[in-house]
């Protein structure tokens, strides 16, 4: 089935974006908006699939992870699950409060296994009523 996302087009001049080398962009572009996302920024995806849509290998997709872990702090991945929860998706993926929205929403966080990811990406919601619903899961 066809998902769709929004990224804001503020993407391309926000101030972390600034920083970043076009190598780095496109990775970011791609953390947000690949096959593989949902609507709450907390999803799995392995390393091997990353290399294989980016056109990168492994090692390239390892290392731009560990400068958007470390340099960038935009993201964080967990080796086990091998899920990845993006900071700031609430910044570059904004959603109306609309019913279905918020319905999808909370089956995808009652799905993800480590709520600190949760917690990570629900620093950057601004809608008070979408961060509610996820603060709820990190209570949990």
């Amino acid at each position: 089935m066809k998902k769709e996302t929004m990224v804001c087009t503020d993407f391309w001049s926000d101030s972390e974006g600034v920083m970043m080398t076009p190598q780095d962009k496109y990775f970011y572009l791609y953390l947000l908006s690949n096959s593989r996302t949902n609507h709450i920024g907390v999803y799995k995806i392995t390393k091997k699939q990353m290399a294989f849509d980016l056109g990168y290998t492994i090692e390239t997709v390892h290392l731009l992870m560990e400068r958007f872990i470390q340099h960038h702090n935009l993201i964080r991945y967990n080796l086990e699950s091998r899920v990845i929860g993006i900071k700031n998706w609430g910044k570059h993926n904004p959603y109306d409060n609309f019913k279905h929205v918020l319905d999808c929403m909370y089956s995808e966080l009652k799905n993800v296994c480590d709520t600190s990811l949760i917690s990570y990406v629900s620093q950057s919601i601004q809608g008070q009523e979408i961060r509610s619903l996820y603060e709820s899961f990190c209570n949990n």
